[in-house]
This record gives C-alpha cells, structure tokens and sequence, in this order.
C-alpha cells in the first residue's frame, strides 16, 4: 500500500474524536485556573453535579477509549506502552520535585497517563499471547471485553478495602490506602482499564482492516474536522505542555491588569 492510500484510509475519526476531548479537556483546566487558581467567581459549571455526572465521565471515557482502539493499530505496544510510561513516570519525578521542594502542591503519582502505559502493556501481552498460541481472534476478542467488563465492574467492591491497607502498591488499582499522600488527577486501573480494554476488543471488531469508517467523508467534513484531527495526532504532547501554558498566560494577563 503507498503513502497516499495509507493516508486516505486513516481513521481520521479517530483522530478528530480525541482532538474533541483536547479541547474539552483545555476548557476545564481554563475553568479551573480561572476560578480556583485566580479566585475568579466565575464558571459556575464547574461545581455542578451534572457535569462532575455526566461531562466530566464523557472526556475521560474519550480519552481512554479512544486509546484502547487505537493500541489495536499499533505494530508494536511493547514499544509504545514503555515511552508512555517513561513519560509518566518522568512526570511523577517533575510533579514531586515541584511539590515538596517549591511548595505548590501538583503531585502525581497515578494518572491518566500510568494507567493507559500499563493498559497498552496488558494489551500488548495479549497480543504476544495470540501470536504463540493457536486461540482464534474473535474468541480472544470475547475474552479482552469479557475481562474489561469484569475489571470495571469491580469498581463497585473497592470501597470495603478502602484504608485497609499501608502498601502503596495497591495505590494504581483503585484502592484507598493508609497514608497515602494527596495527589492531583488520579486515575487508577479499576475501572478505568476495564474501560481500555472493551474499547480494544471494540477496536479490534470495528477496525479489522484498520482503515476509516468513513471513506467516503468528503472535502467538507474533512476540512472541519482537519484542526481536531491535528490536535488529535499530537495529543500527548498538548496533555503535557497545555496547563503551564494557560497558567502562564493567565498569569501574566492578570499581572498586567492588576488582578491577581
């Protein structure tokens, strides 16, 4: 296949789908810095119950479901999972240098980057496990949802282990640990990976041949959809570099206006 079709036959949906929850994603933490880090009594949404309900659950199952789906594209998860990881952890590194020697308190220790590097691994596992064994496809793809639903339904029995325990290690599956130290956008495995791996085992369905949905999306779709779909392509370096940006532009607008 020659660049030019590999090109016409992305799945630009993809793409644009993540590019969606980039820009829900940046409004919130505009919101948020506006309000909380600025003292602004302003976006009132913010401490509602349907968007903490309803809004807030659609960006995240965007994000994460729509990595599930595309890890069944990638040649090599081993590979790509590991960067993920390595940023995530960098990130931790970053995150617990600025709160314990700069006093703003930003550390993470589990978040959505963590989970979606150990997801992409898990999925990548089953993948070396379907090349050396002789189970079929669709029965493996059974299993990866089957096993997705019963990672996200024991969501709902964490609570009885809550504060059970002092090891750390339980801290990336969901549960509450004694002592544990107060951290920023925390996204533990369960349920979250429960979530990647039914949109995997979705993906692997849907995207079969891996090529669009929508092959015959013309110019006009397209070019709307061209923005989100660039942002969709670079979403991890826009998760990481977005929040100082905006904090450093809000900061410098409201110097100069004598509002901070």
């Amino acid at each position: 296949m020659t660049a030019g079709a590999q090109k016409k036959d992305r799945a630009f949906e993809l793409d644009a789908l993540r590019g969606v929850a980039i820009v829900m994603m940046m409004f919130m933490h505009f919101s948020y810095d506006i309000r909380y880090e600025f003292g602004f009594d302003t976006f009132e949404y913010l401490r509602s119950a349907w968007f903490w309900t309803f809004v807030h659950p659609i960006i995240i199952v965007l994000f994460v479901g729509l990595s599930g789906i595309c890890c069944t594209f990638s040649r090599n998860n081993f590979k790509r999972g590991g960067k993920l990881l390595a940023v995530a952890l960098a990130f931790t590194v970053v995150t617990g240098f600025i709160t314990y020697k700069m006093g703003i308190n930003c550390l993470i220790l589990f978040n959505v980057l963590h989970m979606l590097s150990v997801s992409t691994l898990v999925y990548a596992l089953v993948s070396l496990i379907e090349k050396k064994t002789k189970i079929k496809a669709n029965q493996l793809t059974f299993i990866l949802i089957l096993f997705g639903v019963w990672i996200t339904m024991t969501n709902n029995n964490l609570d009885m282990y809550a504060y059970e325990s002092e090891s750390m290690l339980l801290y990336p599956l969901g549960i509450q640990v004694k002592g544990a130290p107060d951290v920023a956008d925390y996204m533990p495995l369960i349920p979250w990976m429960g979530v990647f791996l039914i949109c995997a085992g979705a993906g692997r369905v849907l995207y079969k041949d891996k090529k669009t949905l929508f092959p015959g999306a013309g110019k006009t779709v397209r070019s709307i959809t061209r923005p989100l779909e660039f942002m969709g392509r670079h979403s991890l370096i826009i998760y990481l570099v977005h929040q100082p940006i905006i904090y450093g532009i809000l900061f410098v607008i409201f110097e100069i206006t004598g509002r901070t």
